[in-house]
This record gives C-alpha cells, structure tokens and sequence, in this order.
C-alpha cells in the first residue's frame, strides 16, 4: 500500500489525562468507552478511522498512585462489524462468535484474576452478550506495587491483533512519593513515546492483510485456503509516535525523561539518536532499576518498555532523528526501509524557559534480586513451531493450545520459581506473563531436545551462561527469548491466586496460538500479609492486604459473586 508521506510536519501529540468521573466507597471512579472515531494521524492523510478508548487513538493515560486503588467499568460502544478482516478459522473467533469482542487487560498490573482482562472475559456493545469467563462489568486495580509505566489494552481472545491495530491502546502510570523524591525531569519534560507500525490506503483508511501474500496456491490437502487469514506476522511502512506519523517535538536545550513503549504488532526497534548522544536508562517495564546504566542503543521487542533519560543541553539547535535498525522479522528478517529506519525528531531550541534542576540520580530504588537457590520449581517451557491443517505458520507453547488441558504451569502463591523457555523456532519472542514482574537469570545457546535431554543420539548441550544485558537487570514483564536460546528467568508468584495467561507479545504469535494459561495456586504455608525477609516495601506482596475484597467491583445488579465460583476464586488463603 505504499505511498510517501512527509516525515515530521506533525507535532507529537501528548494523551489527554483521563479523570474519574466519582467515587464509589471512596475510590475513584473511572468510566471508558470504546468508540469507531476519525482521527487525522498525518497533516497529507484524510482521517483515519480507528477505534480508541474514550474515542482517541492511543487512549488516555491514567495518572495512579502506588497504593491507592481505583475502579474502572471499560464500556464498549464500537460497531457490530470489525474494521478489520476477521480470520473465523482462529480459535475464539469461529463464526458463531460476535465479530467485536473486547476486553482490557492492564499489562504490568498486580491484579487478581477476574480484574486482568480474560481473553474469555470478553463482552460486546452494551454487555449484550459475554464471554464464558466475564464476570463483572467494573474492574478494580489495586496499584500494590511500585512505581511503573504499564500499558492497558485489549486482550479478546482470536482478535487480539485486530483490536490493538485498530487503535485499542493508552497508558498507565503508578507513581509514588519515593520516585518524586529523586528530582528527575517531570512535568512538561517528562514525555510518553508509544512507538507503533501501521499502513495506510490513500483514502486514509488503516491497511491490515486479509490474507499472506503470496496466497499458498490450492494442494489436495488444502483446496480452500481461508480468507480471510491471519498472517505470519505484520510489519507496516509507516512509523507512527503517540498516534502521528514521523512526528516532530520541540525540546529545550535540557533533560528529558522519555517512557518509551513499543506498542507494535509485531515490529521490534532498535534505537538510537542520530546525534550519537546515549540514553541513560532508569528502569524498564517494571519501574525503576537500582541505578541508572548508559546505553548507546535502545533494543524494544513488542511490550518492552525503556525510561530514559535524554540531555539535549550539548545540541542547541540541533534536529535530532529518532532512528531504528532493527531486522523485521528478528532477528533473521529484512532490515528496515529508509522509511521504517526513522521513528521521530526531535527540534532543540536554542534557549531555555527556566533552568534545569532535575538530577540523574545515583541510587533510584531499592532492588531485590531473587536468589535462584530459593526457586521451588524450575519449570522446562519450549517455544514450538510448526503447521496447522491450512499449512501455516503455527506458534505453541510447550507445543500445546491455549485451550490444551491440563495447566502444565501451576506455581504456589508466595514460590520462587525458574522459567526456563527453550526457544526452537527461528523468531525472537518477546514472553510477557501476567500478575508477576521477573528477573532475567541468563540466557544460553543449547542444542538437542530439551524434552528428552539424555538421548544418547541428541543430548541436550547447554553452552556457557550470557547474563542478561545492563538494562535488562531490573524487573521485567516482557522477556526477548531468542532463537536456539534458553532464557531463564525468575518470579515470585502471587499474591493473588487464580488463572493467568502467559504468551508471546508479538500479537499474530499470540492469536495463532502461542498462549497458555497458568494458575496460582493456593498456598496454605504462605500469608501475603506477613512480610518477606529482603523484599523491598515498594513490591511487598503486603501492600495487596490492604484491598478489600467488598472492592472487587462486585456492584450493580450485573455483577457475579466471585466467591461462588472455584475457577475464578482468587482469595489469599
């Protein structure tokens, strides 16, 4: 579909702050609505339609507080038809389902179950009809853990791709006095940069294949290939920031905090500044890192997050490109176009408003690392590749379906467990689980079968550990596992207990079908209200104690009483 459109004649747009609407037994409240909306993403483009929360594309950004719960009833107010071609052969998408299913899911949060958005949670306009695992219109985030930039989106199972694409985005930030406290740049000169990929038709209207091209031509075995059909993965030609094509800010000669989020399909990014100037990084995914780590470049799979600290006091005058190098797929893909190898500029003024008092700390949090002599588990999961019956590219987890019983991942609440992700396809997989913040231990090369390691023909060889790179140290939601690689990585599970999904966030890989369900399970030698020795106060599973299960959003004539159902139960004992 491509066409040339100008790169930065259009300011950044910032996303609006949402405020809650009331309070309801002392906790704000919070209404969002799903709305098909136009929307001009570039000066030469007509208006695209797109769906956005609150009718904007990304949606609005929550501003929480560590500690301070609130509610929030997702509305869907969108069309019966989708925008975009629906694949009915996807599990969760069939053709007795409504093609416009969502529900949200706040990537990053400490939530109980029935609050995380359930790929089978979903619901259609008005709540007309509903997923087998909906249960309450109003969820409830308790925000018990420490300050992070999360995202929230949508997560309806078999759609997923389709309802991200078409805009179902926004920003969630946790702060906490302890983060105020250590001066870095803020307000104005702290800036969301939500880095995405999309194509246009010269009408303006978002492209998204409704087919693999080339179409595989018809076999024996597959006469009919479906049409539509999920594709392998996207990639678009346009980069777009906040919502705009190649954007353009104006920044003062000063410090900049930039909370970096690549809110892609399926495109990953490497970054850097065409001024040769390095990033100084403070914390990814799961908030701040012990101490600040320079970096030349920024590496993002789909989901990573990156804070940064940028100081442009040394460029007066300068415009400064954004650029990225990464191979599309990754690693083994095509390098970017001219186009796709530039994100955004950034315009330095010559003067400053008032002078810069922010600081680059030294010390940024207190950082617990988890011992891996304390795991109870270590859990062997493999990333499998192989066809379905259409002969395409299909995804797996422990070459397993989402809908695969049993639950092969069932941690114990309060348990220290190592994951370790065998990757045996030819991708890089970014591997987000929900509930936990983890620590990468190390990657390694291996070959042989992880499954039958002592083969006498094929033994699996481990070579020597590559520990995880200086900002990936901190805590993560989101792990790059790379092609004939194992990651390890490392979690406390809890405190909630209850079913949680786990899946790649390259968002084709996640509908088609590398997703699986894990579930908490209940401990009765382990309290998430007595404390943990060497657990930092900001991620203290005892901040969670605080919550009031009245609170769960269980209000109004439509909402279930979790207590009744065992599936869904998520009580801390």
């Amino acid at each position: 579909m491509h066409f040339m459109l100008t790169k930065f004649v259009d300011a950044l747009p910032l996303p609006s702050v949402i405020q809650p609407v009331g309070h309801r037994n002392g906790i704000p409240y919070y209404e969002v609505t799903m709305k098909q909306v136009k929307q001009q993403l570039h000066r030469d483009l007509p208006p695209t339609t797109v769906w956005g929360y609150n009718g904007t594309y990304p949606g609005p950004t929550f501003e929480t507080r560590r500690d301070h719960p609130i509610m929030v009833k997702w509305i869907n107010e969108l069309p019966f038809e989708h925008l975009l071609p629906v694949d009915r052969t996807i599990e969760g998408a069939e053709p007795n389902q409504p093609s416009v299913r969502t529900v949200v899911h706040l990537h990053g949060g400490r939530v109980r179950p029935e609050n995380d958005g359930f790929p089978e949670a979903w619901f259609t306009r008005n709540f007309e009809k509903k997923g087998p695992k909906f249960l309450h219109e109003v969820y409830y985030y308790p925000n018990c853990q420490r300050s992070a930039p999360l995202w929230y989106h949508d997560h309806a199972l078999g759609v997923t791709r389709l309802n991200v694409y078409a805009g179902l985005a926004g920003l969630y930030f946790i702060r906490d006095s302890q983060e105020e406290s250590l001066n870095l740049p803020s307000g104005k000169f702290e800036i969301p940069l939500v880095i995405q990929d999309r194509s246009f038709y010269p009408n303006g209207e978002l492209f998204y294949p409704s087919q693999p091209d080339p179409v595989p031509s018809p076999t024996p075995q597959v006469p009919f290939f479906p049409n539509p059909s999920i594709v392998p993965e996207f990639f678009g030609d346009t980069i777009l920031v906040n919502g705009k094509v190649w954007p353009f800010l104006e920044v003062e000669p000063r410090k900049y905090r930039f909370r970096i989020y690549n809110g892609s399909n399926a495109r990953f990014y490497n970054i850097r500044l065409s001024s040769g100037q390095p990033f100084i990084q403070i914390g990814s995914e799961g908030g701040l890192f012990d101490h600040p780590v320079v970096m030349e470049e920024i590496f993002l799979a789909p989901a990573e997050r990156a804070d940064v600290i940028v100081d442009f006091s040394q460029h007066k005058g300068e415009r400064i490109i954004m650029t990225n190098s990464a191979n599309s797929p990754f690693p083994g893909g095509t390098p970017p176009t001219p186009d796709t190898a530039q994100i955004m500029e950034f315009r330095v003024k010559k003067h400053l408003s008032h002078q810069d008092k922010s600081v680059i700390p030294t010390t940024l949090s207190c950082l617990e690392r988890l011992n891996p002599d304390e795991a109870a588990v270590t859990r062997t999961n493999t990333l499998d590749e192989s066809v379905d019956e259409f002969g395409r590219l299909l995804l797996l987890l422990n070459n397993m379906s989402w809908s695969d019983l049993p639950i092969t991942e069932t941690p114990k609440n309060g348990t220290i467990e190592i994951w370790q992700l065998f990757n045996r396809t030819n991708d890089t997989h970014p591997i987000h689980l929900h509930l936990v913040q983890f620590q990468i231990i190390d990657r390694a090369s291996f070959t042989g079968d992880p499954l039958d390691p002592d083969n006498p023909k094929n033994p699996l060889i481990i070579g020597p550990a590559i520990p995880p790179e200086e900002n990936e140290k901190g805590w993560k939601d989101t792990v790059r596992a790379n092609p004939g690689e194992v990651t390890r990585i490392i979690a406390r599970f809890g405190p909630f207990t209850g079913i949680y999904p786990w899946h790649c966030h390259i968002l084709e890989h996640e509908d088609h079908d590398m997703m699986r369900p894990y579930e908490v399970l209940q401990n009765h030698d382990f309290d998430p209200c007595i404390p943990i020795p060497d657990v930092c106060p900001e991620d203290s599973f005892i901040q969670c104690c605080h919550e009031d299960h009245e609170h769960c959003g269980c209000i109004g004539g439509h909402d279930h009483d979790e207590s009744s159902s065992h599936d869904e139960s998520s009580s801390h004992h």
